[in-house]
């Protein structure tokens, strides 16, 4: 449809969004000329996009209900600073209708698809109906209505198990629970619903076969309001955890060229359906191998995806330029025939969480955030910087990192180097996993499935070089011991290490995730040293090299000591700093570590830890399972939080009998704070 009237204005931009995708927004506008507008909430004062943006609102709170969500507020910041226009970048109200009419009522130019097609796609059960009638398969689903157990299970049955539980509104992975037989049926429901409705403000849900060992593949589209309709490419997003993506590709590794061009046209059916314009991807499961492959739908994201990149990486085209300029209503500058793909890109996401804990996101300040070497073809798209600080209120997305070569190989080869390189101190991140996934045998032959992490649970667990972990702590320890000699103030001739009896070494304690290591240490006047490590291996291990430089820098969160050890006749470099929080963090190529140093002296008293479930992390409880006096068994729900837009379930470990309730449904809680007390069962 041809567009009438004036042409929209876009020329003072509000991005009604957080982090990295505001950023990117912003960085396509300033190229473009357009003054940018950011918004952000009281956890968010002092975050990066804030003070990207030409102009910046406050929103009124810390939880995304009060700000990012909160429409009238939204709107207030628009008008405050006279933006003629809204990008709602993806998640928070990116695929709101209501959203968008608002944006539209107030006579601002709305940049993305129109609100009646982002309420088509938007409900995922009126969604499948729809392209269904275009000939488009979907797997088979069924609503879930009303609050009674029993006709869920029937529904269950129809679908059959296993199954997903799935928000209708949703997207992103949330609000969405894996379910493998009847007895988990009633549980994922209540959780899929709260974490809906307090992600997406819509609690509804439905029931979603789950193809097991399935491709999940994408297919980006874009439309003008001319007519013009084109796709560009598909990406491969398989590798998964909590049913959210993790490592995005472009083109996918394993489709043949017959079942490529299908999607292509069924994807271009769906946008077609509700007379799509912007940018937008559909999303489907891939079933089988080569051109008898079988493809469902599954949800169309009528919004920019986190994953674009690597579009834009093959392709040369930059997508929020498109949004915009379609939103302008100007006509696709190209035809399906000028999209051409260059090469292949792979995209990883930096998560501050910790996958050996089940995926548990982590919070706190970010003390570095630094690329340690240029890359070439690698992108960086972060919500972070040196000095950020991760809150608890908001997804746990620190950054995408994006290679781009002319061989899927080279691509691997280029992220992999490229998160080797990363200096990131603060917060556990994923960082370790990814290396893991970029060098596991199959990923690297493009056997990816959804369950992929779900079938290598060893990718996520903390395997430690034990000769590096060695090298570390001797890296540690002589940055340490060089800090120290550097801010003597007395004896500043004597020899660093010096001891008037040889047979006694300094010793410096260190830990490596609860683990005690021992270092004991000599530095010669020529910089030669020896050690010796004990805790990490069954054995103490005897240390003798050679310090050839030992550098020391301060950067704006701390102290820096650059070294290059020797050991063994090989010579290693290792940047060693100090952020002031009792740790080393040492990084190299052979990895990275957080050694907290001990107190030479043990404290004299030590306060008792109170017992009873506590918070992993901080967040909000939006569920109280039990009463005071209630018998609960080992595995039983207790409290439910909300933590970085995901549930967080607090069980009991043993069976016993509720004491106490220390927290109501809404309290915010701190990491470690006692939220029930329990009293076990005594057996007669």
């Amino acid at each position: 449809m041809t567009p009438t009237g004036p042409t929209p204005s876009v020329r003072r931009l509000l991005v009604a969004n957080r982090g990295e995708i505001a950023r990117r927004v912003f960085r396509t506008a300033r190229n473009m000329g357009i003054e940018s507008v950011a918004v952000f909430s009281d956890a968010d004062q002092e975050a990066p996009h804030v003070h990207d943006a030409d102009l910046a609102v406050r929103l009124a709170g810390a939880s995304a209900t009060q700000t990012y969500l909160n429409v009238d507020a939204v709107l207030a910041a628009a008008e405050a600073v006279g933006a003629d226009s809204v990008h709602p970048g993806y998640g928070f109200l990116a695929e709101s209708a209501a959203f968008a009419r608002a944006v539209e009522a107030a006579g601002l130019t709305w940049v993305g698809p129109a609100p009646d097609a982002i309420a088509a796609m938007g409900d995922k059960i009126a969604a499948k109906a729809l392209v269904t009638q275009v000939g488009v398969p979907v797997a088979p689903g069924e609503e879930v209505n009303g609050d009674d157990p029993a006709q869920w299970l029937d529904a269950a049955g129809r679908v059959g198990f296993p199954l997903l539980v799935k928000a209708s509104a949703g997207g992103g992975g949330k609000g969405m629970r894996a379910v493998a037989g009847p007895d988990q049926l009633a549980e994922a429901v209540e959780g899929a619903r709260r974490e809906a409705a307090s992600t997406f403000a819509d609690p509804t849900v439905f029931l979603e076969r789950l193809v097991v060992g399935a491709r999940h593949v994408e297919v980006q589209v874009v439309g003008d309001q001319h007519g013009a309709r084109v796709h560009v490419f598909e990406r491969e997003c398989s590798v998964q955890r909590r049913h959210q993506k993790v490592f995005e590709e472009a083109p996918a590794p394993a489709l043949t060229n017959g079942t490529r061009e299908r999607m292509y046209q069924a994807a271009l059916a769906v946008a077609a359906a509700v007379d799509y314009t912007g940018v937008g991807t559909v999303e489907f499961l891939v079933e089988g191998a080569g051109d008898a492959a079988q493809f469902y739908f599954l949800e169309m994201n009528t919004r920019l995806q986190v994953e674009h990149p690597v579009t834009e990486a093959i392709t040369g085209l930059d997508l929020v330029r498109l949004q915009i300029e379609i939103a302008r209503g100007k006509p696709l500058p190209f035809t399906q025939s000028d999209v051409v793909r260059r090469g292949h890109a792979v995209e990883a996401r930096l998560y501050a969480e910790d996958p050996a804990s089940g995926y548990l996101p982590q919070s706190g300040p970010v003390h570095r955030f630094a690329t340690a070497e240029t890359v070439a073809g690698v992108r960086y798209d972060s919500g972070v910087e040196s000095g950020s600080v991760v809150t608890p209120h908001y997804d746990a997305l620190l950054a995408k990192v994006v290679a781009h070569a002319s061989t899927r190989d080279e691509a691997v080869d280029q992220l992999a180097r490229a998160l080797r390189g990363l200096q990131v101190h603060g917060p556990i991140t994923n960082r370790d996993l990814l290396v893991g996934v970029l060098a596991d045998e199959d990923f690297r032959a493009g056997r990816t499935t959804t369950d992929f992490l779900a079938t290598r649970p060893h990718l996520v667990q903390r395997h430690r070089d034990l000769d590096a972990v060695v090298r570390h702590a001797v890296a540690a320890t002589l940055a340490g011991q060089q800090h120290r000699r550097t801010g003597a103030t007395v004896q500043t001739s004597v020899p660093s290490g010096w001891r008037n009896v040889d047979a006694t070494w300094p010793v410096t304690s260190l830990t490596l995730d609860e683990v005690a290591i021992d270092v004991s240490y000599r530095v010669f006047p020529d910089n030669a040293f020896a050690a010796r490590v004990a805790g990490v291996r069954s054995d103490p291990v005897e240390v003798v090299g050679r310090l050839h430089q030992c550098r020391a820098g301060a950067r704006a969160t701390g102290s820096d000591w650059a070294l290059d050890l020797e050991l063994d006749g090989v010579r290693r470099h290792v940047d060693v700093a100090d952020h002031g929080d009792g740790a080393w963090w040492t990084d190299a190529i052979d990895g990275h570590l957080r050694l907290v140093e001990q107190p030479r002296f043990a404290e004299s008293t030590r306060e008792g830890v109170a017992g009873g479930p506590t918070a992993p992390v901080p967040g909000t409880v939006t569920h109280v399972a039990v009463v005071v006096g209630e018998a609960v068994t080992a595995g039983q729900t207790l409290v439910v939080l909300e933590a970085m837009k995901m549930e967080h379930r607090i069980v009991a470990d043993v069976d016993a009998v509720v004491h106490d309730v220390l927290v109501a449904s809404g309290d915010s809680v701190d990491a470690h704070q006692e939220l029930v007390t329990l009293e076990p069962i005594q057996e007669d």
